[in-house]
């Protein structure tokens, strides 16, 4: 590999400010620094047909800017290559067609080198945009979503070369294990004891204002539900309490899984979390095979998985109405990417429900479903979230791939049941 992973470009932002300049400069160059420790033969290849290449994802978010600003917004701008639309379009069927996803690995060229030319093209008439008269709201708006867009992709990047550097026989490191700083000593802590902390419920108001800064359009309306009196757990699952769950024959004992759940340990013959070795001594990591660490949270479980254990234990996953109510009163602080340890790491204390951002996104028993009154956005982004409401499950709290400045206590994050390659965790709850 080429090198350690670059400091992280963003900082602290106020979440409620107009995304602007320096926020487009500070993503963009966090996205490159991400990719600084690849070799250039780990741009291409794609593991599987849920993840795409290093260099696809470099490519399509600038051509989201491209599409869906400069085209618009720029007079005369001139597209750096006619095919780039079709071959850089992700999913969005009323712009036009696609490389389908399952092939994107195939795409040698155009090469790295002139993805990087694209990224500088479309960065420098943004930069003259942004720079520029002052725009309108709903540009500025389009500009928020392409930001958050690209904090999105980064993390798919990390999972991504993941998922493909555990695919190779050699194990490769993506970077070297990093070096705790001041009293960052997490990684060689105990966890405190799990306890569940009670809420009582009643009725109150989950989602986003989207007057109050930028949202994605599947976190509103706000509205209210009604919540019956629970119990959360104060930290996620940890490896330990999840070896133990092995141990009891929790992969060979149907009655704790769903159907469907039941079928995919079955046909994948799942027997532990995606990149823990078959000894559950040790796992794959982006700095390479480490030692388990027990109390650390599990990682990249299947929402069948989580739902599986949870049962075991006696209890249950929270609902998203739930766990937004515990996360709402307690700061964005955390394992988060600018953290830079990119893995799960113990918890620190019990005195409040800990790692509730950072670390692991957490499933949920949540359906990935509209909000009552929920309305896309307009036009073509209108296909970015609403169209994936079905056979989906939410997660919640960010993980320590996932930008600081990217989460909030109404972000909902959605995947397929069977899906592991995300940094994806365990939270539990009970009825009280």
């Amino acid at each position: 590999m080429d090198g350690a992973l670059t400091e992280p470009a963003l900082a602290p932002r106020d979440r409620h400010a107009p995304w602007g300049l320096q926020d487009y400069v500070a993503v963009r160059a966090q996205t490159a620094a991400l990719c600084a420790p690849l070799a250039i033969e780990d741009y291409g290849p794609q593991s599987m047909p849920e993840a795409s290449p290093a260099k696809w994802h470099l490519a399509h978010t600038s051509w989201f800017f491209e599409r869906f600003v400069l085209q618009q917004q720029l007079r005369g701008y001139g597209c750096l290559h006619p095919q780039f639309e079709l071959l850089f379009n992700s999913y969005y069927e009323s712009v036009g067609p696609q490389q389908p996803r399952q092939s994107r690995g195939l795409l040698s060229r155009p090469t790295v080198a002139e993805v990087y030319r694209y990224r500088a093209h479309v960065d420098e008439h943004m930069q003259r945009l942004l720079d520029g008269a002052a725009l309108a709201p709903q540009a500025l708006q389009t500009i928020a979503v392409g930001l958050n867009h690209e904090q999105q992709h980064q993390e798919l990047l990390l999972t991504d070369i993941k998922h493909l550097l555990f695919a190779n026989p050699l194990r490769p490191a993506y970077r070297p294990q990093p070096a705790a700083r001041g009293s960052d000593s997490r990684a060689s802590r105990c966890a405190p004891r799990c306890s569940y902390r009670l809420y009582q419920g009643g009725e109150h108001r989950i989602g986003a204002e989207a007057a109050a800064g930028f949202c994605f359009d599947n976190e509103t309306p706000r509205h209210r539900c009604y919540t019956a009196p629970f119990r959360l757990a104060d930290r996620p699952v940890t490896n330990a309490e999840y070896r133990d769950f092995i141990a009891a024959d929790g992969y060979r004992r149907a009655t704790l899984w769903l159907s469907d759940g039941w079928q995919q340990v079955q046909s994948q013959r799942w027997q532990r979390p995606l990149y823990w070795s078959e000894d559950l001594d040790s796992e794959f990591t982006l700095s390479g095979e480490v030692a388990l660490a027990p109390d650390a949270p599990v990682c990249h479980v299947s929402y069948y998985e989580a739902e599986a254990y949870a049962r075991w234990s006696g209890a249950r996953l929270p609902t998203e109405a739930e766990w937004e109510w515990a996360a709402a009163a307690e700061p964005i602080v955390g394992n988060l990417l600018e953290s830079r340890a990119l893995q799960p790491r113990p918890a620190e204390s019990s005195s409040s429900p800990t790692q509730i951002y950072g670390d692991v996104w957490e499933w949920t028993g949540s359906a990935y479903l509209p909000y009552p009154g929920y309305q896309p956005w307009p036009d073509a982004l209108g296909e970015y979230n609403g169209k994936f409401m079905a056979n989906q499950f939410v997660l919640r709290g960010g993980s320590c791939a996932t930008p600081r400045s990217h989460i909030r206590s109404s972000y909902r994050n959605f995947f397929y049941p069977a899906s592991r390659w995300q940094f994806s965790g365990i939270r539990l709850a009970q009825d009280a």
